[in-house]
């Protein structure tokens, strides 16, 4: 029961809650950012908000759509974000008590800075980077908490990873081999197109995804796949009812050997699942050099898709772009070739821009073909698979996750990058969560209680053993 003190129930600073006789402050949640894959955190949090002892405060460039995302509920409310403005800034994360950055990857530092400086927890999704390793000093000093990769993938692959591992490792049983596969994909009934595939995340980084070099280790040996190489080195994965994906391995699977506690483990790989044959007409994009952002290009206005394919081809005054592609991509095929037809390269379609780099103007391109309609329904498809050496012999366990979204804006993107975060801050705020200090979630106190509501929410692991 909560007893109303009278005073200006809408964020002021002094506003107590007493809860069965105890005399406890209201806890202000920021975010900052509240793009397409924080619906299901905004709603999650903002409903957490009800019963009147948190508040919520959203905060995005675009003060229309926070206004909108927050439905109006109880509690909660939007702010304009301008974040190159420090004061602005610094005067939204001192006013909260948790702080979830929902920004571009590279903008966390810079939140995080103004957290240990005002002393405020903080929570993201994305890779914990050196910057981010670099304030670990100042976080452990001031008894702050501190937990990065905590969405999908990076998130959900590391807890429900860890699960296994730790129980596999209370048995005093040995894991000799750990694959791990995650895609952003379309359910089957929205595959329209014959790449099976539109954007469900950030477009920029599935066009860039893969390039440097990935390394794994298989069976003792280590593995480097150059970036020219990665969509030609794959691995088929099965899910029943769903046929069969091409996995392709993630830039460092080598560092996982030691988060996940597996240092001496013979075969470790982390990758990304396609549908069948999606990689076979990404390679040709690949091979051209049409994903390359090193440098840029001003074509002239009105430059076809086929001129721009064509740039990317030797001169031949006799052959056509169809016979000088086929002698690029020697293993150019009607399943390929379909592909590329259904985006317009062999038309004389207008580019949709004509400046910056290829991958800028190839990311133009196929946001305007893999754009999610109203009514698609995306799927997030996760495996584990692990090799485990018991005294009876070696134990095969494959742990699969499938997940549907409901519609373009309610995605399983969504909602399995903003659930595990949101479930995170909110047991960190229900006590649940006592450690403190810089961390990913791959001990139990944090993933456990994560999980477990997950499964509430229905997202669950399937285990399969042999």
């Amino acid at each position: 029961m909560f007893l109303d003190l009278g005073l200006n129930n809408f964020f002021p600073d002094d506003i107590l809650v007493i809860l069965v006789g105890e005399l406890q402050p209201m806890k202000t949640i920021l975010i900052l950012g509240g793009g397409k894959s924080a619906t299901y955190l905004i709603d999650y949090l903002a409903d957490s908000c009800q019963s009147g002892a948190r508040n919520l405060i959203l905060a995005d460039l675009d003060l229309t759509m926070a206004q909108e995302k927050l439905k109006g509920k109880p509690n909660t409310k939007a702010e304009a974000l301008d974040i190159e403005n420090s004061a602005s800034r610094e005067s939204l994360i001192s006013s909260a008590d948790v702080v979830v950055s929902m920004l571009p990857a590279f903008l966390h530092p810079l939140v995080a800075e103004d957290c240990v400086k005002f002393g405020k927890h903080f929570f993201s999704g994305s890779y914990e980077s050196d910057q981010m390793r670099s304030l670990k000093t100042e976080i452990e000093a001031k008894g702050l908490f501190f937990l990065n990769e905590c969405g999908l993938d990076p998130g959900l692959d590391h807890m429900s990873a860890m699960q296994i591992i730790d129980q596999t490792k209370a048995k005093g049983e040995e894991i000799i081999s750990f694959k791990s596969y995650c895609g952003g994909l379309l359910a089957p009934e929205s595959e329209d197109n014959p790449w099976k595939y539109k954007f469900t995340w950030n477009p920029r980084n599935v066009v860039l995804a893969g390039q440097g070099t990935s390394r794994y280790i298989e069976r003792g040996e280590l593995k480097f796949v150059p970036y020219h190489q990665l969509f030609k080195r794959l691995e088929t994965i099965s899910f029943e009812g769903l046929g069969q994906f091409d996995g392709y391995p993630n830039r460092d699977s080598l560092s996982y050997r030691k988060i996940y506690g597996l240092e001496n483990i013979p075969t470790m790989l982390r990758g990304t699942l396609r549908r069948e044959d999606f990689c076979k007409g990404w390679d040709v994009f690949v091979q051209l050099g049409m994903t390359d952002d090193s440098f840029q290009l001003e074509l002239p206005k009105g430059t076809t898709l086929r001129q721009f394919m064509n740039a990317f081809l030797p001169y031949d005054q006799e052959l056509t772009l169809e016979e000088k592609l086929g002698n690029v991509i020697t293993d150019l095929d009607f399943s390929i070739f379909e592909k590329l037809q259904w985006l317009g390269f062999f038309e004389n379609k207008p580019l949709p821009r004509t400046s910056g780099s290829p991958a800028q103007i190839l990311q133009a391109i196929l946001e305007k073909e893999w754009i999610l309609a109203p009514d698609d329904k995306d799927m997030i498809v996760m495996q584990h698979l692990f090799e485990i050496k018991t005294a009876q012999g070696i134990r095969k366990l494959t742990s699969s996750l499938v997940c549907y979204g409901e519609d373009s804006t309610y995605t399983a993107m969504a909602k399995t990058v903003g659930l595990p975060l949101a479930i995170a801050l909110d047991q960190f705020l229900n006590g649940k969560i006592t450690v403190r200090g810089l961390h990913v979630p791959v001990i139990q106190e944090i993933y456990q209680p994560i999980l477990n509501q997950l499964a509430v929410d229905g997202i669950r692991f399937e285990e399969r053993e042999q």
